[in-house]
């Protein structure tokens, strides 16, 4: 089964909706409000659609989200079943600062299709590779290196990996230095720094590391319709998230997902940007109208681009 066309249209305007949203607080200092923006947009337009929606990924637990909480019906209840993947505000830091990279996200798919993440951390793995056994997490970094630069038929020293700059990194940073390859480094984004490979124009060979769980599933969505690699594994580092897994059916708490375990079906993706970056261009205002990028993804029908819409505010 895919999903029908006509819900593009629609997803598009729950994006770019939220992140026009999240643009008024731009370089205001409150990422809060900028998030409770977003996320207000989102639920609003998200229950005026014809579906039977239910969040996968959201902001959070009941107990820590009274909105886009996982779990939480969405929708006017007529319609197919759909599962939902949001992050209202990518970035909240980026909003409340005023820099580049600030993202509106959402990806749907039929019911049971993408992967209930819990909330937790997730080491994974991206590239535009068609071939199993050239990358992967169980890889050391040096050898993820010398296969993709065999595989892409280029030096190290040609290839740029991109990463969260954290302390955690360090060891794979320092691998990365010795092997003298190019280092993208971002401050937050995941989900934008996982989706840099699949373009030549963004100049990202790989991307790797420890990043947020929810963010992982949202990438996969997009990368499964470029038919890139992705690889993830969660990291359960306390029992009270061994518990929360378990009740989401996670079994295995060491176990390795390929991106068919984490999208199974058809998917459609889209993210807005909120300020400029690498991925999109950020909302810009004119008169009472606003134009917003969005990078669009649907893979029964084979989208995948860029577009831009102007819309009334």
């Amino acid at each position: 089964m895919s999903l029908d066309k006509k819900f593009e249209k629609l997803i598009l305007t729950v994006s770019s909706r939220a992140a026009l949203s999240s643009y008024y607080f731009i370089g205001k200092k409150d990422k809060l409000s900028a998030d409770k923006a977003a996320v207000d947009t989102m639920r609003t337009i998200l229950n005026k659609i014809n579906m039977r929606g239910q969040i996968v990924i959201g902001e959070g637990e009941l107990d820590k989200a009274p909105m886009l909480y996982i779990g939480e019906k969405v929708g006017t209840n007529n319609g197919p079943e759909l599962d939902i993947a949001v992050d209202p505000l990518e970035g909240t830091n980026f909003v409340a600062n005023n820099l580049p990279g600030a993202l509106s996200v959402i990806a749907i798919s039929e019911k049971s299709n993408l992967f209930n993440a819990p909330e937790t951390y997730m080491n994974k793995i991206s590239a535009d590779v068609k071939e199993k056994n050239v990358v992967d997490l169980d890889y050391s970094t040096k050898k993820n290196i010398d296969n993709l630069a065999q595989y892409k038929n280029r030096r190290p020293d040609q290839l740029t990996t991109c990463i969260l700059d954290r302390p955690r990194h360090k060891k794979i940073i320092d691998d990365l230095k010795r092997l003298k390859v190019n280092i993208k480094l971002i401050t937050d984004g995941d989900v934008s720094g996982a989706l840099l490979v699949t373009n030549p124009k963004y100049n990202v060979d790989l991307f790797l590391g420890i990043g947020g769980g929810p963010e992982g599933v949202l990438a996969a969505s997009a990368l499964d319709s470029y038919e890139c690699f992705f690889q993830g594994k969660f990291l359960f580092d306390t029992e009270n998230d061994k518990k929360r897994a378990k009740q989401m059916g996670i079994k295995d708490f060491n176990k390795k997902y390929d991106i068919k375990e984490i999208v199974s079906g058809d998917s459609i993706f889209c993210a807005t940007g909120i300020t400029t970056g690498d991925l999109v261009s950020g909302i810009t205002i004119e008169n009472d109208e606003f134009v917003s990028e969005t990078l669009i993804t649907h893979k029964s029908t084979g989208l995948k681009k860029t577009i831009q819409l102007k819309q009334k505010i």
